[in-house]
């Protein structure tokens, strides 16, 4: 007789392996299904946390670089590229071996193979049957193809080959302008290659809020960095002495050739749902790859989906939030995720960091609002630490002052962006934000203080 299980997770990523662990504690018997060797899916292996590592890494070469004279510092700081790679594989490999122990912690059985959908209680792993009562898909995604570039992980990357490069390419071409190439670029930029980044769109982070858009592009200017917006990719040459990547304006004509070393593919992700055996319960997937659903149920009882294999932002933590929710629902409690509240942060240097609506969504919907803004270059700690770039800003209902969204370009972006979801979870105003005493000198007095200008009674400015 096949194993028998409660639920049966398909993908061991950010959404699939929370859901797992969650599964467990709330006493299901539960096994997941991972196609890789080891946990934790793209962000863990080849996504989030190794970026992570070299951005950090590069960071803080470029501060003792350049900052540090500023400062009465000196130093001498050089980048030994397998060493770095080195260091990073070392850090992901340790958070898998956790989430193994993890999983041992709370009862998971952990599966290694392809899982395909027999029927609505059956997956089938490498020719094997497994029983369940209920099966979530949370396979994740993988990286959207442009026609005529051909990734080889060597010339031409994907995230994942750009995460393993052994040397600096002299010049990297970046193709697209989105998170994950402004954040590779920006590793490989610190290190010394000359980084153009091509993108279709008239302006890079195209779903962010204007002023970050446009604050962003700034910044990554005076860094260094070199676009091509409005521009299209035809296609990637291989000669002898490198690459050539042809573009042509996006609304056609005006051809132009840029020379690489390194052509790196960033435009985005699409969901990865081919070969998950759908088409033997009736599921039907969207032209995206999509998985449709309603709280997070398809339209096969028993079957649920989450994480990038369903609508909304492809984020880890959006996809954790939701393999909490599931696995709740699952054990008849009340899964909830308040999608209003979940925020998204480009790791450059300074960070970038959003939740909430954007100015230009608020005016779309016919939403009234009132926004305050606050520069860290009137922040005491940010002065202190040589880190003035970049602003806060905070939205609220013109009526009830309840706060709608907040943006915020500077030091610890990512960090200082909980306070406003947290406030956010809680239904506040801008002015409860705004009277929240905050410790002094702190860069998140730029926060409150952006908070008080909502009202027009920032004090520091």
């Amino acid at each position: 007789m096949a194993d028998q299980y409660d639920v049966i997770i398909i993908g061991g990523g950010p959404g699939g392996y929370n859901c797992a662990i969650r599964c467990g504690q709330l006493g299901l018997k539960v096994a997941c299904v991972e196609t890789r060797k080891t946990l934790g899916g793209t962000c863990l292996n080849v996504g989030c946390i190794p970026s992570k590592a070299l951005l950090h890494a590069t960071a803080l070469m470029e501060t003792a670089q350049k900052d540090f004279p500023a400062m009465g510092l000196k130093a001498t700081v050089e980048a030994d590229i397998p060493a770095m790679i080195e260091s990073k594989n070392k850090i992901v490999g340790g958070l898998t071996q956790g989430i193994e122990y993890l999983f041992k912690k709370n009862n998971v059985e952990h599966i290694h193979g392809f899982g395909k959908i027999k029927s609505k209680t059956e997956v089938e792993v490498d020719g094997k049957t497994y029983s369940t009562k209920n099966i979530v898909i949370a396979t994740g995604s993988e990286v959207a193809q442009l026609p005529g570039v051909d990734v080889d992980e060597k010339t031409i990357v994907s995230s994942t080959g750009a995460l393993d490069l052994q040397a600096v390419p002299g010049k990297l071409v970046v193709i697209g302008g989105g998170v994950i190439g402004l954040e590779l670029g920006s590793v490989w930029r610190r290190l010394g290659a000359e980084v153009t980044v091509v993108e279709y769109m008239p302006s890079i982070m195209v779903n962010s809020d204007k002023e970050v858009q446009k604050g962003a592009l700034r910044m990554f200017k005076k860094q260094g960095m070199k676009f091509e917006l409005s521009r299209k990719v035809m296609g990637v040459d291989k000669g002898k002495k490198g690459l050539t990547v042809k573009t042509e304006a996006a609304d056609g004509g005006k051809p132009k050739d840029l020379d690489a070393d390194v052509v790196l593919v960033c435009i985005g992700r699409r969901a990865f749902t081919d070969n998950l055996g759908l088409e033997n319960v009736g599921i039907e997937t969207d032209k995206r790859g999509k998985i449709p659903q309603d709280h997070w149920k398809t339209s096969v009882d028993g079957i649920w989906a989450l994480g990038d294999v369903i609508d909304g932002p492809m984020l880890a933590h959006k996809a954790e939030e939701e393999g909490v929710a599931v696995a709740e629902t699952i054990a008849g409690q009340s899964g909830h995720v308040n999608f209003d509240a979940i925020p998204d942060v480009v790791y450059t240097h300074p960070e970038i960091a959003s939740v909430g609506k954007t100015e230009e969504e608020l005016k779309e919907a016919g939403i009234p609002y009132k926004k305050g803004k606050f520069p860290f270059t009137a922040n005491s700690r940010a002065r202190c630490n040589h880190e003035g770039e970049g602003f806060a800003k905070v939205l609220a209902h013109a009526e009830t002052d309840e706060i709608l969204g907040a943006h915020i370009i500077g030091p610890l972006a990512g960090d200082l962006i909980h306070e406003v979801c947290v406030a956010m979870e809680f239904r506040a105003s801008s002015e409860d934000l705004a009277r929240t005493c905050h410790a002094h000198p702190t860069v998140s007095e730029a926060v409150r203080q952006a908070a008080m200008d909502v009202e027009g009674w920032a004090m520091q400015m």
